[in-house]
Order: structure tokens, then sequence, then C-alpha cells
């Protein structure tokens, strides 16, 4: 019998995007190409201007690339008719930064809005509204009117609208960019629970390391338009390989000109090791100073992982030495060029 071969449920091949604008034009994604499987939480990160917003806009087709494919479920969107193509988007909601609410209905018109536009009768479009709003703890505001509501609450708002369609997949465009990081983590911990009991896959778009770290599966780092580095929450952080990756993972500093003076070494401590003495016992074991140019610690997509730098040995024997006995303690040990 033959096997099934799999197909994820959001593929993006050589996905590229170009605006013309006076004078020339702006490549603003340049062959991007990314997997994410049904249930991933998958975070697309980098700073401003990196491309982020276009990719996201260009998996519903709201923004149409140049070259390349966007493929759901196996299906090429930028071939589909007008049909097809509404049939696909009904599976895709999306929340952004800014709410987007109306302002002259109240939280249950506007989370109905969705329901009336596809005609479900009224009284089971009520009925989902309270299921809804429970998902998103907002069931005593459905009287309420934005203008009366605190940013995280409007959010809420908008994630239960987004919800009303039934979507296999919501795309977050910078959704919590407008919140204090307490709101912030809150409406996270939401988006992690409609995740988990829900079933529905999450794409975030970000230019904040915290939300990474606190719900992403995996992520996608983009820098300049193109793709820099992608895999697991844990592989990039472990095996960090861009300057824009080591930036947003806090191992460069972002401005070039203030690398450590001299070359370092980059320990990555995992869960089962971070709270041992290891750089206490390398000093005592090996005989040899050690220099600690900073250190921190992290939650990473719920594990705690340590990172710290260390001023590298310029003896080729030294080097080597605490390299080994790093690695064969179950650490992850990198060099990094100073100045």
């Amino acid at each position: 019998m033959e096997t099934e071969l799999h197909v994820p449920q959001i593929e993006l091949r050589g996905l590229c995007k170009v605006y013309q604008i006076p004078g020339g034009e702006v490549q603003a994604l340049n062959s991007i190409s990314l997997t994410i499987e049904k249930g991933d939480i998958y975070g697309i990160i980098g700073m401003s201007g990196a491309g982020k917003s276009t990719l996201i806009r260009c998996l519903n087709r709201l923004d149409t690339p140049t070259d390349g494919q966007v493929l759901i479920d196996g299906q090429n969107i930028l071939t589909m008719n007008k049909q097809d193509l509404r049939n696909t988007r009904r599976r895709m909601a999306m929340i952004f930064q800014q709410f987007n609410l109306l302002m002259q209905k109240n939280v249950a018109r506007n989370v109905r809005y969705p329901l009336e536009i596809a005609g479900v009768p009224k009284k089971k479009a009520n009925e989902r509204v309270m299921e809804l709003l429970k998902i998103v703890g907002l069931e005593e505001k459905a009287d309420a009117f934005p203008g009366q509501l605190s940013g995280g609450q409007k959010q809420r708002v908008a994630i239960a609208r987004a919800l009303a369609g039934d979507p296999e997949m919501l795309l977050c465009d910078e959704a919590t960019s407008a919140l204090d990081p307490m709101t912030t983590q809150s409406i996270l911990a939401l988006l992690q629970k409609i995740n988990s009991e829900l079933g529905i896959t999450v794409v975030l778009i970000t230019h904040e390391m915290a939300v990474i770290r606190q719900i992403c599966n995996k992520v996608a780092i983009l820098d300049g338009g193109k793709l820099a580095e992608k895999g697991t929450v844990d592989e990039v952080f472990m095996h960090t390989k861009s300057a824009a990756g080591k930036r947003l993972f806090g191992i460069l500093p972002e401005q070039e000109d203030a690398l450590p003076t001299q070359p370092a070494l980059r320990i990555v401590f995992n869960g089962e090791t971070s709270g041992q003495p290891i750089i206490s016992r390398l000093v005592k074991d090996c005989n040899m100073d050690v220099n600690i140019l900073s250190a921190d610690i992290r939650q990473l997509n719920q594990k705690v992982f340590g990172q710290m730098m260390i001023q590298r040995p310029e003896e080729p024997e030294e080097l080597k030495l605490v390299k080994g006995y790093l690695e064969k303690a179950g650490l992850t040990v990198e060099e990094v060029s100073g100045q």
C-alpha cells in the first residue's frame, strides 16, 4: 500500500513581493520558503521593514505576491478562482494591532457581525456569540461598547469575532504591539489556549522576542525581506546562525559597533543544566580563570534556558580544553567574534 504524502497546512515556496515606487522598486520579500504545520504556533519575527506584515498579508492574498507560491493544504491560492479563494479565506481569520472594532456597536454585535453577514439565524448567532465571549473571558461585557473597554479587552473582542467563522488558522499581525506587557502576556495565553483547545493553527507576526519566547513552537526570522533563519524555537536559540537571529535573541547587540571588543564563547544551558554550577567546576577542574562578559536566563516555549558569554581563551590548547569540557557537560558552545 502506498504511503500518503504529507501535505503541510501552509507552505510558502519562493515567495517574492516587489513594490513599485517613484524612481524604482522595493523588494519587500525575497524568495521566502517555509512550512507551517497544522497545530503550530508559528512566530515570524524581524525588525521594522523586514517584510513581516507583507508576508502575512500574502498568506490570505490580501496582498498578491510578485512571484512564488502560497499553498494551503497543497492548493495554490494564487491560481484559485474567486469562489475557491473565498472558501479558503473563510478558513483563515485575521486579527490586527488596532483591533478594528465597530465603535457604534456593542461587544455582542461586534462578535455577531460576521455571523450576520453569513446569514446565520439570529437565535443561533446569539448562542454562538455567548460561547465565543466565554472563550475569551468577556461574557459580562456583551452589552458594553468598545469605547468602554481597555486595550486588552478590545483585542479579546477582536479575537472572539475572528473565531466566529470557525477558522482553522488564525493570522495575527502585531496583535499585541499596542498593549502593555502584562496585557500582552494574557492575550498570548489566550492564543495558546485557543491553539490547544480548539486546534487552531496560529501564525504570529511580531518584532518582540518576548512574544516568541512565551508561546511559539517554531520561528522564522526575516531580515531585509530575506529569510535569515527558521526552525523550532529551541533549535534556533541553541544554534543561532544568522546575525539577525543573534541580535534578536540577545547574543549580539543591535548595533554592530557595540560588539564585544574581544573574541568570546557563547554558552547555552538547557533546562536540565541551567541550574548547575558548571562554570565554577570548569575553573576548578581545568585550573584556569574564566572572564564572564554577560549572562541571563530566559524562558523559551515554556522551557528554561540560560546563556552566557565568556572571554575566549587565546591559546588554542586552552580553547580546545574549555570547549571540550563544556560540550561534554551537555552545553552548546559557539565562538562569537569581537570587533
